[in-house]
């Protein structure tokens, strides 16, 4: 218990800057957690929902809002050791863990096409199950900062649209269930610095098809956010603003210089307004 006390008291102390406030910050920007939810936090066994599960405990404890917590953790699979790794963690960090099983991991397997998708969409909805079994209203998420902008550029690349990874959502299949993303503004980089410095070792996938693949180029398999990871990590060098700069770019969305958008009324092309010149706003700008 003793390591755990200076894990919990350098979340507000040593990384109360890079980890604690940005934590903060998404929780009321976005308005995620209110009084009276009973938030079901999904744990993988990876650093960055085990940094997750700390951090809202710390909140729960600490902060001014009165709400639940359930630790859940879903077996799709894993290896006894891997499955072992995630309950050491548990007990160490103090996570009052349940696990659960689901064969997932047997069903993507066999699968050719987008198996990382089709996975990461059948866990999301075992999470969402069984969280409604214990009454939660909302699931919890570790992505963080690097996978926001990570995301921004692959549907860029690869999807031919500008879209991001919301900070939270309704479910369209589970009535009255909402996920949210706690860890919206934590950088990457200031996660691996924590479990460094307190010498912690989590899963990294534990996927049977990421290990089939684990030498491979980041295109086998469609591991694209790999090679976007590589990508940012080379524009870093180039720019310490690169990754506030992807950010901000879906939050300065400037419709008057957009060809096309959709909405939920459908799709909207920049001649409809061209005709009647409605489009421009400043008439003596001249471009």
């Amino acid at each position: 218990m003793e390591k755990c006390d200076q894990i919990e008291r350098s979340l507000i102390k040593k990384y109360r800057k890079p980890l604690w406030r940005p934590f903060i910050k998404a929780i009321q920007e976005y308005d995620l957690i209110q009084n009276g939810d009973k938030i079901a936090v999904c744990i993988s066994g990876g650093k960055d929902s085990m940094l997750m599960a700390k951090l809202m405990q710390e909140l729960q404890r600490h902060g001014p809002i009165s709400f639940e917590l359930v630790f859940l953790a879903m077996n799709p699979g894993y290896s006894e050791q891997n499955q072992q790794q995630i309950l050491d963690n548990a007990a160490l960090l103090d996570i009052p863990l349940t696990v659960f099983k689901a064969a997932i991991f047997d069903v993507v397997e066999n699968v050719d096409s987008s198996p990382c998708y089709l996975c990461a969409r059948m866990r999301r909805g075992s999470l969402y199950q069984k969280a409604q079994e214990f009454g939660c209203n909302k699931i919890a998420l570790g992505h963080h900062f690097d996978d926001v902008i990570e995301t921004i550029l692959m549907n860029m690349f690869y999807g031919g649209t500008i879209e991001t990874m919301m900070p939270k959502l309704r479910s369209r299949n589970f009535e009255g269930m909402e996920l949210i993303r706690p860890l919206y503004h934590v950088k990457e980089a200031d996660i691996i610095a924590w479990k460094d410095y307190h010498q912690l070792t989590f899963l990294q996938c534990a996927c049977r098809f990421t290990e089939m693949h684990e030498n491979q180029p980041s295109g086998i398999g469609g591991f694209k956010r790999k090679e976007m990871k590589a990508l940012i990590g080379q524009l870093r060098e180039l720019s310490p603003l690169i990754d506030g700069n992807i950010f901000q770019s879906v939050q300065s969305v400037n419709l008057e210089k957009i060809i096309s958008y959709r909405d939920r009324d459908g799709r909207h092309h920049f001649l409809e307004k061209y005709a009647d010149g409605a489009e421009r706003t400043r008439p003596d700008m001249v471009e």
